[in-house]
């Protein structure tokens, strides 16, 4: 007799095996459920909407405000702007580097000279290397330049009253009376190929003009004849400028102490005063000086002043400034603030420069006031303060975030507008009903 078998429990082995895959596929549809119950984008069925006109013009409205509003903040986030940043330096610049270019309006170039001083009024040099770098140029009646620029000579200026009446005395034999003084010489000339520097110059130096030869003369402490030297026998003289103005550009390296460039009567003035004596329009002492201030009226045009290398965005208070002095006595002054800059790019490079700022006043001077000569005086000291500008973009993490921002503002807004011109045709239609 067999003993009876025993069944396996519903679901383990036997017809019950094929319960497991049900069970597992119920387990992953309840997952699936618990999902779908996590969504809050729920669409609506199609015949549940309601399509509209206002409806349809808030969509196009809601498109094109969201091409607007992503098109500003995509100009927002991607244009690029320059962070500033001002400290205290301990440290002083190497070097301070000076373009100008300067234009008067009814001074001869033979009568202008050019020079730069520290603090303590030693001059300093004009040349940043072997090549000079400072010229002057003729203008005419009408603005334009005449013939060619020629190099100018550092120094020679009179800084003051007192020093033009010591040369009127020992030069010129100027007295508070008459007395004939013969004489002539000249001033600026054009530049040739490679002038003669007459033994006094460098291997290799070349002396274009009158002042270059002088120059290379002053260098070796040697006696000049001016004579005898071909570039000084056919400079301008003044008389042949009268009416004239001048043009004066170049780059100087000045001290980083502080001090001034100046542009005044020069050792011209000589040439001038005989020249007048010769056509006896100068007979005394006090003529020669109010013929001098006369002379030279200040009225000009700043054509250009840099301190540094150019950088983007960068400020030129004085350029184009044009100042005219009514009376021929001024002598115009413009105190300048130097400010160390350092600009960084956005791909790193960096520019070191200098920025400016600049009060001017105008000085009314006399002859026989003591108050000074005529002239134009560019005062400047560097700041202490260092000015850092960096360039910088706000880039796509934060264009991403404001995108996001405005798209679903703009839906909101737009979605309630709807909502409430909807329930409000409704209404309007139930009451007529």
């Amino acid at each position: 007799m067999h003993a009876p078998q025993r069944q396996p429990p519903h679901g383990v082995g036997g017809p019950g095996v094929g319960a497991g895959p049900a069970s597992a596929s119920s387990s992953s549809g309840g997952f699936a459920e618990r999902l779908r119950s996590l969504d809050a984008h729920t669409p609506a069925a199609a015949e549940f909407r309601v399509r509209t006109i206002q409806g349809a013009l808030l969509s196009v409205f809601t498109l094109l405000s969201i091409a607007y509003l992503v098109r500003i903040e995509y100009g927002f986030h991607f244009l690029t702007e320059v962070l500033d940043r001002v400290h205290v330096n301990a440290t002083t610049p190497a070097g301070l580097e000076m373009e100008f270019d300067i234009t008067f309006h009814s001074v001869p170039c033979a009568l202008l000279n050019v020079d730069a001083q520290d603090p303590t009024g030693q001059s300093q040099s004009l040349h940043l290397d072997r090549t000079h770098r400072v010229f002057k140029h003729r203008i005419n009646k009408n603005g334009k330049m005449i013939g060619r620029k020629s190099k100018f000579e550092l120094g020679g200026t009179f800084a003051d009253e007192r020093s033009l009446r010591d040369m009127g005395k020992e030069e010129l034999g100027l007295e508070d009376e008459k007395e004939e003084v013969e004489g002539t010489a000249s001033d600026s000339s054009d530049e040739d190929e490679c002038g003669d520097c007459y033994g006094a110059g460098e291997e290799g130096e070349c002396c274009n003009t009158c002042d270059d030869v002088k120059r290379a003369y002053q260098r070796r402490s040697w006696h000049i004849d001016l004579a005898k030297v071909k570039q000084c026998r056919k400079d301008v003289k003044s008389a042949d400028e009268e009416g004239e103005g001048c043009n004066v550009h170049g780059t100087v390296a000045l001290s980083t102490g502080g001090g001034n460039l100046h542009l005044a009567p020069g050792r011209g003035l000589e040439k001038f005063g005989k020249e007048k004596q010769d056509a006896d329009f100068v007979t005394s002492l006090t003529e020669f000086i109010e013929e001098a201030f006369e002379t030279f009226n200040v009225s000009h045009t700043v054509n250009r002043i840099r301190f540094g290398q150019e950088y983007p965005g960068d400020l030129h208070q004085l350029d184009g400034q044009k100042r005219i002095v009514e009376d021929d006595y001024g002598m115009y002054q413009y105190y300048v603030q130097v400010v160390p800059t350092v600009y960084r790019k956005l791909d790193g490079t960096e520019i070191a420069t200098n920025q400016y700022s600049v009060t001017e006043h105008m000085r009314h001077v006399t002859p026989g006031s003591g108050r000074g000569l005529p002239g134009v005086f560019i005062f400047y000291e560097v700041s202490a303060l260092h000015v850092e500008m960096e360039e910088y973009r706000r880039g796509w993490i934060r264009f991403l975030t404001s995108v996001c921002a405005a798209v679903g503002g703009v839906f909101t807004v737009m979605g309630m507008a709807d909502r409430a011109i909807f329930a409000r045709s409704r209404s309007t239609g139930a009451g007529l009903g």
